[in-house]
């Protein structure tokens, strides 16, 4: 994917912090669009379908989080890597921004090289993401999307179908945090009705067949895959 595939919208309500992202960005050859509220944010992201969306916290008419959990409900948005930029520092409110589906958070002032650094690794996580592969080997774990197999220490494990989706969909997706909204929206879809509550007994029951090593929680977060934690 060129750069001038790489799609990035900016939601600030601030105009000069949409003007020097959108300069900086766009000098680095993405496409990038800019909107000024939460609301504006996500009709912009439904027609220009995104990769990538830097958004602050506190904006008028609505905010950032409620904006996060409404692109997240969107089906075609649903992978889009949302970055929160903003001058708010406390636990909670990163906490908020997690919760409701972002994949970073960064406090303000913007330092632009080191914003960009981030895309770009942002990116080429989504290029490693995007190569789908039968078989998957992390370690002494084993998965095997073409038999719906998991082995770990040459020992074959028998996971029911949810398990194993939910197993490989974080495997490929190495150190990425989600929270449980996400994971029902990749793994279960948005047609069936679950609870937060049946990730949790999942992801309980895929540590007990795997071991603990594997996934971790974040408080007050969700949970990743992570190997080498």
């Amino acid at each position: 994917m060129s750069r001038t595939e790489q799609r990035i919208l900016v939601v600030d309500d601030q105009a000069d912090i949409r003007e020097l992202l959108k300069y900086n960005l766009s000098n680095e050859g993405f496409d990038v669009k800019v909107a000024s509220d939460g609301i504006i944010g996500v009709e912009i992201a439904k027609e220009f379908n995104p990769q990538l969306i830097l958004m602050d916290i506190m904006m008028p008419n609505q905010d950032g989080v409620e904006t996060c959990r409404q692109i997240r409900a969107i089906p075609e948005l649903v992978n889009v890597f949302v970055i929160f930029l903003t001058a708010r520092s406390e636990e909670y409110s990163e906490i908020a921004a997690f919760d409701s589906g972002a994949d970073d958070y960064i406090t303000k002032p913007i330092k632009p090289r080191a914003l960009i650094s981030r895309i770009n690794a942002f990116f080429r996580r989504s290029k490693t993401e995007t190569k789908e592969t039968d078989l998957l080997q992390t370690g002494d774990l084993i998965i095997d999307a073409s038999g719906y197999t998991v082995t770990i220490n040459d020992k074959s494990l028998n996971l029911p179908k949810k398990e194993f989706e939910l197993l490989h969909y974080m495997a490929q997706r190495q150190g990425r945090v989600f929270n449980r909204e996400s994971l029902i929206r990749s793994v279960w879809g948005t047609d069936v009705y679950v609870l937060n509550r049946t990730v949790d007994v999942h992801v309980r029951k895929v540590r007990e067949k795997i071991g603990e090593g594997y996934i971790h929680t974040v408080k007050g977060v969700g949970y990743k895959f992570d190997p080498s934690t």
